[in-house]
């Protein structure tokens, strides 16, 4: 059994989200620098070359990416041989999200009392935890700021089954073409197909954290996701809604066996800005 402390859940959870906000990762600012060369609006260029910017002078100057900065939804792959030791492993997730949002100055958005009162919190908890025991004595750590342009825009539809692909692919476009430029494009569509309602949107937002363009391992659902991308660039919506063929930078599925008589599909839109960052301990 291995031990790790509760303490440095906090301090690493704290780290994370100051680098996530900062930070532009590589693989979201190659998409961005390849969807320029492949664009072909004057006003969709100079959309991306300013998100360019923008993640370059925000890494320089240690300031936010975007001034939402989003719901912290942590994701925990959690060891079966570790043991957190000097406090709870949720509460100390939470103290590294308060922390972070406030030494970081990051905007706190969160809200208590979501139907009426609507109070903020003042320090961006309660964090949205998602835990998975995995093989180990690891702790791997996921930190995701998800802005609420896009998360406002997803979607959770039960498809009948023999929709199939041609369906999904079908619900994905309708889903973009009435968010329009308000998920702030080009975005990355994270799919969640299979197992059941609550599980098929856990799946799309986790996808979003796989490497961007990165396609799945399953040859069918790679083709799938290529397709789908295909059809999302034809709605010439373009880098935040101005017009052009760079709607989406990359579609992500993740896929699990479902009922007889079920297709749940979520579809989960992030914007461009995809701020995540993640550590082991």
């Amino acid at each position: 059994m291995r031990e790790i402390t509760a303490n440095s859940v906090t301090a690493t959870v704290a780290s994370l989200c100051q680098q996530a906000n900062y930070e532009l990762g590589k693989d979201i600012l190659a998409a961005l620098k390849k969807a320029l060369q492949n664009e072909e609006s004057p006003q969709g260029k100079e959309a991306l070359n300013q998100l360019i910017a923008n993640a370059r002078l925000a890494k320089k100057e240690r300031l936010p990416l975007c001034q939402d900065c989003g719901t912290a939804v942590v994701f925990l792959e959690i060891g079966q041989e570790v043991h957190i030791i000097g406090g709870n492993l949720y509460a100390a997730v939470a103290a590294g999200v308060r922390q972070g949002y406030r030494q970081g100055y990051l905007r706190k958005s969160i809200v208590s009392q979501p139907f009426s009162a609507r109070t903020n919190t003042g320090d961006n908890t309660p964090p949205v935890i998602h835990t998975e025991i995995v093989p180990g004595n690891q702790l791997k750590i996921a930190v995701m700021s998800k802005g609420s342009g896009a998360e406002n825009m997803s979607r959770l539809v039960m498809l009948k089954p023999g929709e199939g692909q041609a369906g999904i692919i079908d619900q994905i476009v309708a889903t973009v073409e009435e968010a329009g430029g308000k998920p702030c494009p080009p975005l990355i569509i994270g799919l969640g197909i299979g197992a059941t309602a609550e599980k098929a949107m856990l799946l799309a937002k986790k996808s979003l954290l796989r490497p961007t363009g990165q396609p799945s391992p399953d040859p069918e659902t790679a083709e799938m996701e290529k397709e789908a991308l295909e059809r999302v660039n034809e709605l010439g919506i373009g880098p935040l809604g101005f017009g052009g063929r760079i709607t989406a930078l990359a579609v992500h599925a993740e896929v699990m066996p479902t009922h007889i008589a079920s297709l749940p599909v979520a579809i989960n839109l992030q914007c461009h800005s995809a701020r995540h960052r993640e550590a082991v301990l």
